[in-house]
Order: structure tokens, then sequence, then C-alpha cells
């Protein structure tokens, strides 16, 4: 599988969830703490290319997958689940 990439913010138990999953799938992965990068959320409108407003956004490389649900029912889709 391609590196995973997670937009995410502290406190945040979907992103959190996101994490978790690609540690124990054993997936290449790579958190940007959106906070700590302080990037505003029309950063993140111009790296999904579409406007947003949860957290986390989640990319397999290029792919925009969208948030926690939705690479959930990806996994699925790909038999990673």
């Amino acid at each position: 599988m391609e590196k995973v990439t997670i937009y995410g913010k502290p406190m945040c138990p979907y992103c959190d969830m996101a994490v978790s999953v690609c540690r124990q799938k054993g997936f290449e992965f790579e958190y940007i703490d959106i906070f700590a990068k302080q990037m505003s959320i029309a950063d993140l409108h111009d790296i999904v290319g579409k406007p947003v407003r949860t957290v986390p956004q989640i990319f397999v490389g290029d792919q925009h997958i969208g948030g926690y649900t939705d690479f959930a029912a990806w996994l699925t889709e790909q038999g990673q689940a």
C-alpha cells in the first residue's frame, strides 16, 4: 500500500483512531498536526482540493480518501479491514 498521510489535530478521537489503524496494519504513514504546523482551514482546503470542515483528512498516496469513516470504508473495499 502507498503511504498514508493523515492531517489531524490534538484531542481528536477520529485522528487517533486513524493513526491506530495504520499502526495495527503496519502501514507506512505520516501524521501532520495542523495546529503544530500552524495550518489554517484554507491551507487544508488547498491541500484537499475542496472545502472541508473536519479532521482527520486522509490520503493514500495522492488519493484523497476523506475522514476516518471514509478511510475505514475504503480499507474494507480494498480487503484491508
